[in-house]
């Protein structure tokens, strides 16, 4: 079974909604989570918020954590996953920020860096993952590695 279907499977089963915040995978995780009929059940909304401005204006990140750490950060990426799941007032919330490439990457912050964001009943956390490949797969992977980590976290 693909991860989305196992996801989809566990939010219904578990009668759980989810709200995504995006950046660099410009609505990937968000149009693959709607994919599947029945996805109304669990799908609340998706914010493409590629812009530090916007992510200012939609989802509350503080021009502060931007300056101090950049958009491509955990700090980032968690109060986008917060602004998100605020707003949503879901169960469960991703946010995605990173370097898709094939420019914009430094020594700091290479091409590949992506920072994830995720709430789940009550509880936030981060992480950062290097990604490989061009532009799609870095954002293929982002979007896979979201899928399982919720899956691993809402099955254990």
């Amino acid at each position: 079974m693909s991860t989305l279907l196992q996801l989809a499977d566990i939010l219904t089963q578990r009668q759980l909604t989810i709200a995504t915040a995006e950046s660099c995978t410009g609505g990937s995780l968000s149009s693959l989570l709607t994919s599947q009929s029945g996805s109304s059940n669990y799908f609340d909304r998706g914010s493409v918020t590629y812009s530090n401005q916007s992510k200012i204006d939609m989802l509350g990140v503080l021009k502060e954590t931007l300056d101090e750490f950049g958009a491509v950060s955990e700090q980032t990426a968690e109060q986008m996953a917060s602004g998100v799941i605020a707003q949503a007032q879901t169960d469960i919330s991703v946010s995605i920020t990173g370097i898709a490439g094939p420019s914009g990457g430094s020594q700091a912050k290479p091409v590949g860096m992506v920072c994830f964001g995720f709430c789940l009943l009550g509880s936030c956390f981060t992480s950062t993952q290097q990604f490989s490949g061009d532009r799609t797969q870095v954002i293929n992977a982002s979007v896979e590695f979201a899928l399982t980590t919720l899956i691993n976290e809402l099955s254990s």
